[in-house]
């Protein structure tokens, strides 16, 4: 499992067509947050991806759009300098298919808590033949206000979410399984240093991954089950947790490991409660199914029946900083 992380390139000069490669995203640093979702744009449905981005020097925002032929149009990447004036409030355009599509965005008194991503009172909106086909933040009356438009007939769907998270031991994200959900908070710890002789070092790593704080999945021997895939339940909803970390445990340098969270129809599920950590579910010995993962989430079709929302996909890229 060796996938392409596209990721725009927020902060350079060069071509946007450029991504960066995973190598690159972990030497620089760089905290990515891509959400990608489907929206109907001047009658026909394509995805867009809004990717905010943060290292040491600087913090941005980024949004794309495919086209129906498939290719991207990025609109603008708008840098967050703290040491600079920069328009904390604007509005950029550009061409998808001959029609405009404009990105504005107000961000003067948005709270970032230290995140990536903004928390609170700030709005991001794509607007396209006077509807705001998408609507990011918690400010949406002065989002409808500014723009004059009026709100998209379709609801935009999150189709999926890729992060690249930091740290040493316990990394940490919140994530809404669907539209209508709650957010809940996912961590993931090994409670070991890992070399690539941890074996032959007596180490015996294990990894813990917790949901809302109780113990989800519970993987011991983890030289031997670097990759497997596990059933839980997250409230009333099913989610087929998937994770490979070869790299960590057989890698050299800074490697990431991933891990995916992937909701199921809750009358197809068999799965071991998380609020029974006493009784943690053993790790499964069959290999990751992630060779299509980069396919179109939109054009699938598939939706969570027990809810009525469309299904969503997180990628957690977790880059072990030593």
């Amino acid at each position: 499992m060796h996938d392409s992380i596209g990721i725009p390139a927020c902060f350079s000069s060069s071509d946007h067509r450029q991504a960066d490669k995973p190598a690159s995203v972990g030497k620089s640093g760089q905290s990515v947050y891509m959400s990608v979702y489907r929206i109907k744009l001047a009658g026909q449905f394509c995805l867009i991806t809004v990717t905010w981005c943060r290292n040491l020097l600087l913090h941005g925002l980024s949004v794309s759009v495919q086209g129906p032929d498939g290719d991207e149009h990025y609109s603008c990447k708008v840098e967050l300098k703290p040491w600079y004036f920069w328009r904390k409030q604007g509005s950029k355009h550009f061409i998808v298919d001959g029609r405009t599509v404009g990105v504005v965005w107000d961000l003067k008194t948005a709270k970032f808590n230290g995140e990536t991503e903004p928390r609170s009172d700030y709005y991001v909106a794509i607007v396209c033949e006077n509807e705001v086909v998408l609507l990011l933040g918690d400010q949406k009356k002065d989002a409808y206000k500014k723009t004059g438009c009026r709100p998209s007939l379709i609801e935009p769907m999150l189709v999926s979410r890729r992060e690249h998270i930091f740290g040493k031991r316990k990394f940490s994200t919140r994530v809404k399984f669907n539209d209508k959900g709650i957010f809940h908070d996912i961590s993931v710890e090994c409670n070991n240093n890992i070399s690539s002789n941890s074996s032959s070092d007596g180490f015996d790593p294990v990894l813990e991954i917790r949901v809302d704080g109780k113990l989800a999945i519970r993987i011991k021997h983890l030289q031997w089950k670097f990759r497997g895939n596990e059933s839980i339940n997250v409230g009333k909803n099913g989610v087929e947790v998937f994770w490979d970390v070869h790299d960590w445990l057989f890698g050299s340098g800074l490697r990431h490991g991933l891990f995916v969270f992937n909701p199921i129809p809750s009358s197809s599920v068999s799965a071991s409660s998380i609020s029974a950590p006493s009784s943690p579910p053993s790790s499964s010995s069959k290999s990751m199914p992630l060779s299509n993962q980069e396919g179109n989430p939109a054009s699938s079709g598939d939706f969570d029946n027990a809810t009525g929302s469309s299904r969503f996909c997180l990628f957690l890229y977790v880059w072990k900083v030593e």
